[in-house]
């Protein structure tokens, strides 16, 4: 299993007229924390893409469980419990500077090959550089 965490500090224009982080920023924090988790493996989304590899967001869900304000900083927690074949999952957590859990969501993507726009098996040697972690 890869578990990453990553803190997002709060910016003004993320909050709405109540002062609540606005929910549709949630999916934004959680890109954050998978693009960070892939970084801390030694890739990126960039050379992913530079290898004719894209990686579409098939499904998202999240939860609202406490709200977020303007300045606090925020710790996304993402983890990758098992390892990928076309689809990639992730799991969020995202929590206060109290260590309260905010928000829990996850996401699912699929490898597409940038030349056919076909689904494809991940990489094997991003698979290979996972493997450490299981």
């Amino acid at each position: 299993m890869l578990i990453s965490e990553t803190q997002i500090r709060v910016r003004y224009g993320e909050t709405d007229k109540m002062g609540y982080v606005y929910y549709g920023n949630y999916p934004l924090f959680y890109e954050v924390g998978r693009t960070e988790m892939i970084r801390k493996m030694g890739w990126s989304y960039r050379k992913m893409e530079e290898e004719g590899i894209m990686l579409p967001v098939l499904s998202l869900n999240s939860k609202y469980i406490k709200p977020a304000f303007y300045d606090d900083v925020l710790t996304v927690k993402t983890t990758m419990r098992k390892i990928p074949g076309v689809r990639i999952h992730f799991e969020y957590e995202v929590f206060n500077e109290k260590n309260e859990t905010i928000n829990v969501g996850d996401t699912t993507l699929v490898f597409v090959n940038a030349r056919t726009m076909k689904p494809m098996e991940a990489p094997p040697d991003f698979l290979e550089d996972l493997k450490k972690y299981f």
